[in-house]
């Protein structure tokens, strides 16, 4: 992105976020051109640091979720600590934390004392159950979220155990909302000119990401439980064994239906009554899928995926994600940037993907090291001297 028209240039925030929801939130803002200070611990650091893998010593966690931010330690147990934070709300335009609900009050650090300090601070707060409610004072990871939200019961095979989802979706969704609020309070306070707390809840922003469960709860309809890689809704929606590995085929009407059985050079499929609309498909679904194993056991599945998409078929092999970074496609969506980083040397970081023809280059993307512009940020933005500086480093305030 060119320094002129990133969309949130000029606008300052301070991270005091750790591990994931937090960092996401603050790293897309970071991509879209904020200005990002991240504010650590003297000495450790964001709990990240210490994940594995690490390159150089320095963790792969860490770079990927704090990549482009400015590195700043500081105690704010400490009253100079806890002051100088206070100086940089004072200019500052958002603030992300995810301490458990009333850690930021004991800290002195709460919305209610900043906003005194700074009227127009966007304020966002990340936990797993919310501000306010009977389980806001309840710990979570994404596992509980998991768990709790509900998607851990239509995830994983009929007959088997309630499944996690594979990544840790309930802190990347709760990070994707995040920004998408600043977003929106930013737009409000240029109207307003007054800021705002958000109260992002883990668990709130789960529920609202099982559309089609959603979609099932409000038309009366119970859940579908989990269905393997099936679909609730239309078939054949699955994964299929080919000849050396699975491919996923993905039919949600008639038309590709009559385009799959084509395909299958067997387009009297469509003439069976098993088989004849969405809801007789899923009624049938063993018989189909013996259908379209039967074609595809002397395919490969490069082969069968040639077929489908001359047919118009959605089909896709079953990837893993080293193999789709290193793809041709991820090449030619430019997916990943590679780096310099001081410690770890040349790294990979892949940064937020949409596309934006009014803001063409890239964000800053070099992870910091532990407190690396601690010094900067206290003389260019606060305006410390020197003296100053030194002590608050003998006294491991900074």
């Amino acid at each position: 992105m060119s320094e002129a028209i990133k969309p949130l240039s000029g606008v300052r925030v301070l991270d005091l976020s750790r591990v994931l929801a937090g960092p996401w939130c603050a790293s897309l803002l970071n991509d879209l051109g904020a200005e990002v200070i991240k504010i650590e611990m003297p000495g450790s650091g964001d709990d990240s640091r210490a994940f594995t893998p690490h390159i150089n010593g320095e963790s792969s966690y860490f770079m990927q979720l704090n990549h482009g931010k400015k590195s700043v330690t500081l105690d704010l147990k400490s009253p100079q600590g806890l002051a100088i934070l206070k100086d940089l709300v004072a200019c500052s335009d958002v603030l992300v934390e995810n301490f458990r609900p009333g850690v930021t009050q004991r800290l002195g650090i709460d919305y209610a004392t900043l906003q005194a300090i700074n009227p127009r601070l966007v304020y966002v707060s990340i936990s797993g159950f919310g501000q306010q409610g009977s389980l806001a004072h309840k710990a979570a990871y994404d596992h509980i979220i998991q768990a709790i939200g509900g998607i851990m019961q239509v995830t994983g095979w009929a007959n088997g155990e309630p499944t996690r989802v594979g990544d840790a979706i309930g802190d990347v969704v709760a990070g994707l909302y995040g920004s998408w609020a600043v977003l929106a309070a930013l737009l409000q306070r240029g109207i307003t000119d007054k800021g705002q707390h958000l109260d992002v809840s883990m668990l709130d922003t789960m529920v609202t990401l099982q559309m089609v469960s959603l979609t099932q709860w409000i038309g009366g309809q119970p859940s579908a439980g989990r269905l393997g890689n099936a679909h609730p809704i239309s078939a054949p929606m699955d994964s299929y064994r080919a000849q050396d590995g699975h491919i996923v085929i993905a039919v949600a009407n008639d038309k590709l239906f009559r385009q799959l059985a084509g395909a299958m050079g067997n387009p009297a499929l469509v003439d069976d009554p098993r088989f004849a609309s969405d809801p007789q498909r899923l009624a049938h679904q063993q018989p189909l899928r013996e259908e379209i194993e039967r074609w595809l056991a002397d395919k490969s599945v490069s082969d069968a995926q040639a077929l489908l998409d001359s047919a118009g078929v959605p089909a896709s092999p079953v990837l893993r994600l080293d193999q789709i970074l290193g793809s041709d496609y991820a090449h030619q969506r430019e997916l990943v940037k590679q780096i310099q980083h001081p410690r770890a040397g040349a790294i990979s970081i892949v940064p937020q993907p949409v596309k934006m023809s009014g803001a063409p280059g890239e964000p800053a993307l070099i992870p910091p090291v532990l407190g690396e512009h601690t010094l900067m940020v206290l003389r260019e933005v606060l305006g410390m001297d020197e003296a100053t500086l030194v002590q608050l480093q003998t006294q491991g305030v900074i």
